[in-house]
């Protein structure tokens, strides 16, 4: 398999990127498919996200892709049928190679997100109830900052 660095996803992505999007939230939506784009789209012409090129076995398009603004990572997700292949590691070192620190949300029930984050170097600094997230559902803030102890 050829290993694909991370690129720029341009508007034409767009359709391939939401599905990834929906096929890695199958727990109930909060958000209508309309504002998922709008803001992926918006996130997309702003230069925000990076996504993994290259076709996988009936799938064609991107393969995964992270949105990054700043120091906030508002989403990172890998196509149900490429995981386990180091993609989202590949994504993460992307975004940690150009920062001196990262933060982002996550849903303190996703055990899987959880382990991951931390594998990278991140820690949890906030919880809340959920109020002001689009699920409605308990999330963490979790931080990296590179050289940290």
């Amino acid at each position: 398999m050829t290993r694909r660095i991370p690129r720029r996803a341009r508007l034409w992505h767009l359709p391939r990127l939401a599905r990834i999007l929906w096929a890695a939230e199958p727990r109930q939506r909060t958000r209508d498919r309309a504002t998922d784009l709008t803001a992926l789209a918006r996130l997309i012409r702003r230069g925000a996200v990076l996504h993994i090129p290259g076709p996988i076995p009936a799938v064609t398009g991107p393969r995964g892709f992270i949105a990054l603004e700043g120091s906030r990572i508002h989403a990172l997700y890998i196509h149900p049928r490429a995981r386990r292949q180091g993609l989202a590691s590949r994504l993460m070192a992307a975004a940690q190679a150009h920062a001196a620190s990262l933060d982002l949300y996550t849903a303190q029930d996703n055990a899987p997100a959880r382990a991951f984050y931390a594998a990278h170097g991140f820690h949890a600094t906030a919880f809340t109830n959920g109020e002001g997230n689009d699920d409605g559902l308990p999330d963490m803030r979790l931080v990296w900052k590179r050289n940290a102890a």
